[in-house]
């Protein structure tokens, strides 16, 4: 009974995110060629303060390396007559944010296919009990915390629910990165409806047990939609009173407060208070823990790059492990690319992306999880943060091929 009250609460998707509004906002792409161009655009940033989709920091930018940043209305006018002033190459990816933000949606199509299509946190919900109730010896669901604002938090069991290897999948952490929570919903989906009859999926399935975190920052995932499509972190309250929000994935206790250190809570990469210092790395954290015997790989997916990282973040040593993980990424990455022929970048975060540190890999790679890997998912720009819909399917259909690869071998090892 109170799961057919909870359905009939929730509202059909397929319409633009309500809240903040961003008419006329662009998304600018430069590459800086040299030192006073990479100096020009920390200028504007310190000026502006800019939202910066890639890289994560100013500070992370040098020459040759492709940057995204968002600014309003006002601010792109004059951002353009400086870059023209000082005649740096850009590209404007979108003219107006508002429009790209109604365009992630398949407009006037109702698919019924729960993996082609972005959804609200409630449908994720009853989508997550329902496979529950339908596959009751494949799945299970349980709860493992609660987030700041009291929504559960909640992690799919789906395999052999007995077996002694699992692999943690954790998707969402960053609110605004919506093809991550959709692909978890993909694999799930995908691997149920597929045991059986694909010899690969059902070889795992009997052997392994998958933990599949759909949504891991539900609070700022449920904002994204409700408020602001842009919104990165969680939404717990912060010494600041005009700040809210930690990035939940600087709040592990590994290198907290080390390497590329933000202790600035008004940052869209603010580390917290302290490691573990918000109720959900708390909740993924001892339940890793309490898991820590059976699990042998965890797997985080975000968006946008097109790159599998692995340890280390924190530090520019390579891991014990490093030429192990980096052969898995590249069996990874060749299985993906040869669906679509998408390319990926492969190797460890310190020297593909950027420092790191309190990232949950690095968190789970030295609490002994050898396998840790972290996607960073379709596109390379074109639409950032802001993937559309028709763009899910064959993102996931990719992006499964690369795990299964990656499970293969898990679970072929002998622990």
């Amino acid at each position: 009974m109170k799961l057919i009250l909870v359905l009939c609460c929730v509202a059909v998707s397929g319409s633009a995110p309500r809240g903040r509004r961003f008419d006329n906002e662009k998304l600018f792409r430069v590459t800086p060629e040299n030192d006073n161009e990479v100096k020009f655009i920390k200028y504007l940033d310190n000026l502006m303060k800019l939202d910066f989709w890639k890289p994560k920091y100013a500070h992370n930018i040098t020459p040759k390396t492709e940057v995204y940043f968002h600014a309003d209305a006002q601010q792109s006018n004059v951002i353009v007559e400086l870059l023209e002033q000082e005649k740096m190459k850009y590209r404007i990816v979108f003219h107006d944010l508002q429009k790209a933000v109604e365009n992630q949606f398949n407009k006037g199509q109702k698919s019924k296919k729960v993996a082609t299509r972005y959804h609200e946190w409630k449908e994720i919900a009853v989508w997550a009990y329902s496979i529950s109730l339908k596959y009751p010896n494949l799945a299970s669901l349980v709860q493992i915390g609660e987030t700041y604002e009291g929504r559960p938090m909640l992690v799919l069991k789906i395999g052999n629910q007995k077996a002694k290897k699992g692999i943690f999948l954790e998707c969402g952490i960053h609110a605004r990165e919506w093809i991550s929570p959709a692909f978890c919903q993909w694999f799930v989906t995908e691997a149920l409806r597929t045991y059986g009859k694909d010899k690969v999926m059902t070889k795992l399935l009997d052997s392994m047990t998958f933990h599949v975190l759909p949504v891991f920052n539900v609070d700022g995932y449920v904002y994204t939609w409700t408020n602001d499509r842009f919104w990165r972190k969680n939404r717990a309250p912060t010494v600041k009173d005009e700040c809210t929000g930690t990035d939940l994935n600087r709040n592990f206790n590994v290198s907290w407060n080390g390497i590329d250190f933000d202790k600035t809570p008004c940052s869209s990469s603010y580390a917290g208070s302290a490691p573990e210092s918000e109720p959900e790395t708390e909740a993924v954290s001892s339940y890793i823990r309490s898991n820590l015997s059976s699990l042998k790989a965890y797997i985080s997916v975000h968006s946008f790059s097109q790159l599998l990282l692995f340890p280390y973040g924190y530090k520019e040593e390579e891991a014990p492990d490093h030429k192990e993980l980096e052969q898995i990424a590249k069996s990874a990455v060749k299985a993906l690319e040869s669906l679509y022929n998408t390319t990926y970048t492969y190797g460890s975060i310190f020297s593909t992306i950027y420092p790191v540190s309190g990232s949950s890999i690095d968190w789970t790679y030295d609490l002994g999880i050898k396998y840790s890997f972290v996607f960073e998912l379709r596109d390379e720009g074109n639409y950032g943060f802001l993937l559309p819909e028709h763009d899910i399917q064959p993102t996931c259909k990719e992006t499964m091929l690369a795990v299964k690869e990656i499970a293969s071998y898990v679970a072929d090892q002998d622990f």
